[in-house]
């Protein structure tokens, strides 16, 4: 637990709340009184990727709905046991961008490191629903290789901390890794992408945000949001430290289909995001992986929303619609 004097924020230790993370559909189902006749697809679609939710996140959803738009983020569906063509357990194609365990190199000027290969919540468009983190995990004894790599090559001037959920990892293992990655002279910028303050924004806290940003490098942490609700006041209190601290907060979106997929959502998403002090980054379409085809918006719709967004914001809370194509030098842009 951490304490600090009666009138300031106080908050359970987040790995209580990681640790009772809801994992079975049977305890989902029962808690948001869902319609039992979907428990076997449910069932069999979380054979082939596990079911995780923080109940912090689960208390943000409403009881009896389906189409509760956090809820379908996370519910097994019998869709997911449908192949469905062009569809892949490597969407990105990170095999050939994975040189040495536990880093992926796709792009100039930047590495991502696995950090962890586990998440508070398992997200059913995820993209890395079927990565080996099994062959990347390489733990502290073998991390210099991955430093030794960094370090060799002057072009990388930002790290980027990936999964799973880099912040599932101890505090203790990431000042270990950050003091490392901050002594090689030409790496200039740290990001860390983390779901984790959207579902278990207690995971900000002070251990956390030492790490962060005691040493020179610049500090990004980039969340994940898809909806407005998602984006309660506990989360709004997570980014206010994030950025009191000096640690840049920014957002990225994946389009899903019966989510988010309304100009109304997106515009409130990012007007939600503004106010707890985070500008919108990336609007992605959905990454092709095995599973997920029930989540796709056809690009002239996602087209077509991003005009929307246009005429109703103003031009810095609109996302930049983005398609990740596997060996392309970055992400395209698509309007």
């Amino acid at each position: 637990m951490i304490h600090r004097t009666a009138a300031t924020w106080q908050a359970p230790r987040w790995q209580n709340e990681l640790a009772d993370i809801i994992r079975s559909p049977e305890a989902l189902f029962q808690l948001l009184e869902l319609d039992p006749a979907l428990l076997p697809d449910a069932l069999a679609a979380s054979e082939r990727f596990s079911l995780r939710v923080p109940r912090a996140y689960a208390a943000r959803m409403r009881k009896g709905d389906l189409n509760d738009p956090l809820l379908r983020q996370v519910l097994p569906l019998g869709e997911e046991l449908v192949a469905a063509p062009g569809y892949s357990a490597d969407p990105l194609g990170e095999a050939e961008a994975n040189p040495i365990p536990g880093l992926i190199h796709k792009y100039h000027g930047r590495v991502l490191l696995i950090v962890s290969g586990a998440c508070a919540i398992n997200c059913r468009y995820c993209f890395r629903r079927e990565f080996p983190y099994e062959d990347n995990n390489p733990g502290r004894s073998r991390w210099q290789e991955a430093l030794d790599y960094i370090a060799s090559d002057p072009s990388i001037t930002e790290v980027i901390y990936s999964g799973g959920d880099p912040l599932n990892a101890s505090d203790r293992q990431l000042q270990w890794l950050t003091e490392r990655v901050a002594a090689i002279g030409h790496v200039k910028r740290l990001r860390i992408h983390s779901r984790l303050p959207v579902v278990i924004p207690n995971r900000i806290d002070e251990s956390c945000l030492e790490w962060m940003t005691g040493h020179r490098l610049s500090t990004s942490l980039v969340i994940h949001s898809n909806h407005a609700r998602e984006l309660d006041d506990d989360v709004h209190q997570a980014m206010n430290r994030l950025r009191a601290a000096g640690v840049t907060p920014l957002n990225q979106t994946v389009l899903l289909q019966g989510v988010n997929d309304r100009a109304e959502d997106l515009a409130e998403l990012s007007e939600r995001l503004f106010a707890c002090g985070v500008l919108p980054y990336y609007l992605h379409m959905l990454d092709k992986v095995a599973g997920a085809r029930h989540f796709e918006v056809d690009e002239s719709r996602a087209r077509q929303l991003l005009q929307q967004l246009r005429e109703q914001l103003p031009g810095y809370l609109v996302p930049k619609l983005v398609r990740e194509i596997a060996g392309e030098p970055s992400k395209t842009p698509l309007a």
